[in-house]
């Protein structure tokens, strides 16, 4: 909590104006912040200054392990965070791409899982990191990329979160991940979350011990109507202790995320934390 809210009043004592051309609003913003989360240590880095629905963003996560591409996937899962931007992002609704309600095109996980090659080849990119784990190989390319440009204009959003860098040393696993822009009142709550979860997860499917999740983001911003909430509300209130994440120890591999792992297999223990705050959420 201490860095979060050491970002959030960096923007709010720092940040310069930036209008956003995408939703038409200004954001206060800041270039270059740095998260660091300790997996090992199992300090989940739930916000606690406001109520997380983490149960959300793990279900996101697992939407992108497995390459989903329809909002209604999500929510089967247990979120809705795609809905907006799949139905009511009207540069994407006069897209000929898109294919329908809820789609949201050649985004994200589909990167992740089906990255179409020039020669027409289908490049599984999380498979292939996978297997090498496994195998305790690293190639210091055990990289997984959501960031395809020649395919932007078949999806509803470029990737915020765009890319996943695995490194192995010895036994234990670490995560390098990279993030273009970050709406900090909202999206960094999922964004954090899904960096430690997503490290944890790949070490017990490979065989490995979690090691620190290092979360590298570009801009970091605060929309002008997220500021009054976040500078006299969020930011006036003490933050409580990180609770743990516990994650069902009978997942064991890839085919395991992609099947049967449901939000019933993820629990959080120790979580205090303040209520609710509705920051407004721009599309």
């Amino acid at each position: 909590m201490k860095q979060y809210l050491e970002l959030c009043q960096r923007i709010v004592d720092k940040g310069s104006w930036i209008e956003n051309k995408r939703t038409g609003k200004r954001c206060l913003t800041v270039i270059n912040a740095d998260m660091v989360h300790d997996v090992g240590a199992n300090e989940f880095p739930l916000i606690t200054t406001r109520k997380s629905y983490w149960k959300s963003a793990i279900a996101e996560l697992l939407g992108y392990i497995r390459g989903y591409d329809n909002a209604a996937d999500f929510r089967e899962l247990g979120t809705k965070t795609w809905d907006a931007n799949a139905n009511l992002n009207q540069a994407w609704l006069d897209n000929p791409a898109r294919r329908g309600n809820d789609d949201m095109g050649r985004v994200y996980g589909v990167q992740g899982r089906a990255w179409q090659g020039s020669d027409g080849t289908v490049v599984d990119q999380l498979q292939k990191l996978v297997n090498n784990l496994k195998q305790g190989i690293d190639d210091r390319g055990e990289i997984v990329s959501f960031y395809n440009p020649g395919e932007f204009h078949l999806g509803c959003l470029r990737p915020c979160m765009h890319t996943h860098n695995f490194s192995l040393v010895g036994d234990t696993l670490h995560l390098t991940s990279y993030q273009r822009s970050c709406d900090v009142p909202l999206g960094l709550n999922f964004n954090q979350i899904q960096v430690f979860t997503l490290l944890a997860l790949v070490a017990q499917i490979t065989g490995h011990k979690p090691g620190t999740a290092y979360h590298k983001i570009v801009n970091a911003h605060i929309y002008e109507d997220q500021l009054a909430l976040m500078r006299d509300v969020q930011l006036k209130r003490k933050p409580f202790a990180s609770p743990k994440l516990f994650i069902n120890p009978e997942i064991k591999s890839l085919e395991d995320l992609e099947t049967w792992v449901t939000m019933d297999d993820f629990r959080v223990e120790g979580y205090q934390h303040h209520e609710p705050i509705a920051y407004p959420f721009s599309v």
